[in-house]
């Protein structure tokens, strides 16, 4: 087809129109990119009629693949015999001449399909557009209708906001190198080009820091006459007060369209961040087996939220586990999780035949034997072994054989009313350290306990909870050690308290409590979730393999069993 096409070159007007091409406005630097780039991406189809369309692309590569078409110009085959169709009686025909008028900086002629477009609007229509007028004709389908071409024609490029001509505007900003960023960088001088990556270099540092802490950004007022502007401003003011170098190109003293603090610029820096991070565990992975650990809960916001962590090998041949993505999850089944793990594993390179293990909560939707979670990897996966958290395991054992068994079950209930009753108000938590430290004193003067570095911390009263690991014994023990200022509390509460029920049931409680089924079997619990809770420190210790788990399992079964005994 090129024998019949007269192709607008970059910095030539097409020797079949009066105007110049659209081409001519590009620049050299623009010519420069435009081949280099056309070198890397080969030849695109430049036959309007079987192109593919930019959204087919990566958008990594659309602009390159633009500026290819752009550098080749319109399609206009000026010296073609176009076929006439018969519309009514009359036959018609596409117009030549059509190539020399207002319509030449973007119509364009497919011989095969008999067919115009518009170059412009195939470059740069948006797939939001999609309800302009003539929708793809121009485009995709391309227009055959010559019986009401110039009425056409007219009705496609509309207003001055039409979306037409905001692709014509788009297409002359990409070609015209004054407005792109990098002639910006080019046109600044040395000083201020130093000045840029110096103010950049100290908002990355600030973020930088506030990451590795875990530290919010922002604050309620950043105005410049706010005395707590939020932690990223005011470290970043400390950061000029200590360096009058930083002091002199930072905020106020910075160029209002690049003072690099503005909350977009410290999200762009937190993503590069996390995307280096990434980068670094997967390029330490090596391309390793690893095991995925998932566990999905809502946040804050009462969003579902699906967090991801890699547990694998590293070349020292040391455990690693690196969390590595929270991912927002619209559905909780096994399936929508399944997705997004593949999706993610996929976006950072990594192959879900890579998996060598699965660690989940005992939700039904990981752990299915059907259709969990666990179950479709491991249709895909056999070698994906899933193994549930031993640590949970236990703790979850020990709650259920807990509410089994009728005198531990009453024995936690009388705990938790304790506790309820105790730590009900503020007057009552500052009356039991009140009476803590009295008591810590009394002991120190007797020698009966020594001081030191870590001893005899000020310890309060927590309800136990079923899915924190450990959280009984630390109760157990922290009754035991607070016994006496328990007492002395329920008395206050049994003499003094606001109203008769607070009474009565403080009373009835100091009773119980007293009794020696409570204290001992106070004291059983805490001797055999001691035990227990021993062998969940160490199976959670990350170091930790399975032999030497088993082995942990088998020896604290060997000393409840000598208890038993």
């Amino acid at each position: 087809m090129d024998k019949f096409v007269t192709r607008s070159k970059v910095g030539q007007p097409s020797s079949s129109s009066t105007h110049p091409s659209v081409a001519l406005s590009v620049a050299p630097e623009i010519q420069r990119d435009i081949s280099l780039s056309d070198h890397n991406l080969g030849s695109p189809n430049t036959d309007p009629g079987d192109r593919k369309s930019i959204a087919e692309y990566s958008p990594n590569i659309r602009d390159e693949i633009r500026k290819h078409y752009i550098q080749m110009g319109h399609c206009q085959p000026t010296s073609h015999d176009f076929p006439k169709t018969k519309f009514g009686k009359i036959m018609r025909q596409f117009y030549p001449g059509w190539f020399k008028g207002q319509h030449s900086k973007w119509l364009e002629y497919n011989i095969s399909k008999d067919a115009a477009y518009y170059l412009c609007c195939y470059l740069f229509k948006n797939e939001h557009e999609i309800h302009g007028n003539m929708g793809d004709a121009f485009t995709k389908n391309g227009f055959k209708g010559w019986n009401k071409a110039i009425e056409r024609f007219r009705a496609h490029v509309g207003e001055v906001n039409s979306i037409h001509n905001k692709c014509f505007n788009r297409m002359i900003d990409l070609m015209n190198q004054s407005q792109s960023i990098r002639t910006f960088f080019e046109k600044q001088s040395e000083k201020e080009k130093s000045e840029s990556r110096r103010r950049l270099s100290a908002s990355i540092d600030v973020v930088r820091f506030l990451l590795r802490l875990g530290l919010p950004f922002r604050g309620h007022d950043e105005s410049q006459s706010s005395t707590n502007r939020g932690i990223f401003l005011e470290l970043l003011q400390w950061y000029g007060d200590i360096d009058p170098d930083i002091e002199s190109i930072i905020l106020e003293n910075a160029p209002k369209n690049e003072m690099m603090c503005s909350p977009m610029i410290q999200k762009d820096i937190v993503d590069v961040c996390a995307k280096e991070a990434i980068k670094a565990i997967i390029e330490d992975l090596d391309g390793n087996f690893f095991e995925i650990l998932v566990n999905e809960s809502k946040d804050i916001s009462h969003k579902e939220q699906m967090e991801l962590v890699l547990r694998y090998v590293n070349k020292e041949g040391e455990v690693i586990e690196r969390f590595v993505g929270i991912v927002h999850v619209n559905d909780t089944s096994a399936q929508s999780l399944k997705k997004e793990i593949d999706s993610f594993l996929l976006y950072h390179s990594l192959s879900p035949s890579q998996i060598r293990g699965q660690g989940y909560d005992g939700a039904s939707n990981m752990q299915g034997e059907l259709r969990g979670l666990k179950t479709l990897i491991l249709n895909e996966t056999p070698s994906a072994y899933c193994i549930h958290c031993f640590a949970h395991q236990l703790q979850l054992t020990l709650v259920a054989l807990a509410k089994k068994h009728s005198d531990v079950d009453d024995f936690f209930c009388i705990v938790t009313n304790v506790l309820n009753i105790v730590g009900s108000s503020f007057k009552r938590r500052d009356l039991l350290q009140q009476h803590q430290a009295e008591k810590l004193e009394e002991l120190l003067i007797s020698g009966k306990v020594h001081t030191g570095r870590g001893l005899n911390q000020e310890r309060g009263l927590q309800r136990p909870g079923d899915t924190r690991w450990g959280s009984h014994y630390r109760t157990l023990n922290n009754l035991i050690v607070l016994f006496s200022p328990i007492i002395h509390v329920l008395e206050f509460v049994a003499r003094d308290g606001p109203n008769y029920a607070d009474k009565l049931v403080a009373e009835s409680l100091m009773t119980k409590i007293k009794e020696f089924e409570f204290v001992f079997m106070l004291h059983l619990m805490w001797k055999v979730l001691m035990m227990t809770n021993d062998l969940s420190s160490l199976i959670q210790r990350m170091d930790q393999d399975i032999v030497n788990a088993m082995g942990l399992f088998t020896h604290t079964k060997q000393r409840l069993q000598r208890m038993r005994n």
